[in-house]
């Protein structure tokens, strides 16, 4: 029986509106989900879909607020010198990029701005120097995505591609840009795929995981597969040089299906001389190119000599730390998920690095300044938390924190908060701070900052 997609979270682009019958806005700024500002006559902010700075527009409200109101612009009648013709078919429908109307030099600046802001407006603090933006391929590049499938009879069949804009719906996708070419071909096979199937309507998610020898396909499950599946799914990884694996509950269920001994995941960081294996439901990053470049700075901000000792908080499977062991100092990586733990100890043995690489189990979101004592003294740090930040690490280094560290961000808000205890509570300084352009026309800020004391 098909599954019905929910009802949309807004009223439908689609809806009959005359543009010149809507309110004309003028376009001051971006907020940090890549949408226009603007105010109405009495100042009250509008969050403007599809709109740039500089820009004139008709805009349709669909939500009010008593602060503020969300609309989408349904006219442009006086473009920014930014705005380009966004390349894939399926932009403004599909949610996966939200800034493909705007070229490449202005969302990086729209990003940089993000993070200036809220250093300044979160955090009370600017940094020293601006560094130049981290940045690399504009297409093709995500090496890691969780794709949606639903049977959608009113639809056709089978959609298999990212959810639409503001909505629970999936969105009707051939092909995606910002996947990499031989994997954005496959939606219309796994579309026809799925159709084939026993339970294409008990398959929620299809999981990519591309590698430098390997893609890995993880087809979510909720009932066992038929031995008619069975040949279904072996002969599409035949015919498209794929692994397929099966997930049936939690990650933990996550195994291979075929073929059998296949070779496993892993990406390289060629600076460092590392290679890093890693499972198709552990976190990695997803633009393989920028994480090299980010891993690079981040060495040389940190700058870990023979002899010294550093921390990686949030270690992960060593992304950080492993480089750090072959810069000739001994790590100490500190991470929540013992499963990433034992692989990042285990990614350290692959590459010669055990004897200068330490792994612990520890939650950081619960750390007290006598639990990160006991860790010892270190002469510099490297913290890499999820969004969440790293709030309760920082305020535990007390007086005894290193002269450097690193802090790698994914969420400049959280970033900002925990500058502010970094540079008003411990006496560290803001040296140098900027943007890792890690997902391309979408809103996400990826950021790397350096204190020093």
């Amino acid at each position: 029986m098909a599954r019905p997609q929910r009802r949309p979270s807004q009223p439908s682009p689609a809806a009959q509106v005359d543009p010149l019958a809507l309110p004309a806005l003028s376009i001051l700024s971006v907020d940090h989900e890549a949408r226009g500002v603007a105010h109405l006559d009495d100042g009250k902010v509008v969050f403007v879909d599809g709109a740039l700075p500089g820009e004139q527009a008709r805009v349709r409200i669909y939500k009010r607020k008593p602060s503020y109101e969300q609309g989408e612009a349904m006219r442009i009648e006086r473009e920014a010198a930014d705005r380009v013709k966004p390349p894939c078919p399926h932009f403004g429908v599909c949610g996966g990029c939200n800034m493909q109307h705007a070229n490449a030099q202005a969302q990086v600046a729209y990003k940089q701005r993000i993070l200036e802001d809220n250093l300044l407006r979160i955090g009370r603090v600017r940094a020293g120097v601006i560094l130049p933006t981290i940045q690399g391929p504009a297409w093709g590049y995500r090496h890691r995505a969780r794709l949606s499938v639903r049977l959608v009879l009113k639809k056709g069949g089978v959609l298999v591609g990212f959810h639409e804009r503001n909505s629970s719906f999936v969105a009707d996708m051939n092909c995606c840009l910002i996947l990499p070419a031989h994997v954005s071909a496959l939606v219309p096979h796994l579309r026809a795929l799925v159709t084939d199937l026993s339970m294409a309507d008990r398959l929620p998610q299809i999981e990519v995981a591309v590698g430098e020898r390997t893609t890995v396909l993880v087809f979510r499950i909720l009932q066992p597969l038929l031995a008619d599946d069975e040949v279904l799914l072996r002969r599409f990884a035949d015919l498209h040089g794929v692994q397929v694996w099966t997930q049936t509950k939690g990650p933990d269920t996550v195994a291979l299906f075929y073929p059998p001994g296949a070779p496993g995941l892993t990406y390289a960081l060629p600076e460092f001389g590392i290679e890093m294996p890693f499972g198709p439901a552990e976190f990695t990053q997803v633009n393989p190119g920028v994480n090299r470049m980010l891993v690079a700075r981040a060495m040389r901000m940190l700058r870990p000599q023979p002899g010294q000792r550093i921390a990686d908080l949030f270690c992960g499977l060593g992304n950080f730390s492993l480089p750090i062991a072959a810069s000739g100092a001994h790590v100490v990586g500190v991470e929540g998920s013992a499963a990433l733990v034992r692989r990042a100890q285990e990614n350290a043995a692959h590459n010669g690095l055990s004897d200068r690489a330490t792994f612990e189990v520890a939650d950081l979101f619960q750390v007290s300044e006598e639990r990160l004592a006991e860790l010892g003294r270190f002469d510099g740090m490297l913290i890499d938390p999820p969004r969440d930040g790293a709030v309760e690490v920082v305020k535990a280094l007390g007086q005894h924190g290193p002269a450097r560290i690193v802090y790698v961000s994914c969420n400049p808000a959280t970033l900002a908060r925990d500058a502010q205890i970094l540079v008003h509570q411990h006496g560290y300084t803001l040296h140098s701070a900027g943007v890792a352009n890690m997902f391309p026309h979408t809103a996400h800020v990826e950021s790397i900052a350096l204190f020093t004391r």
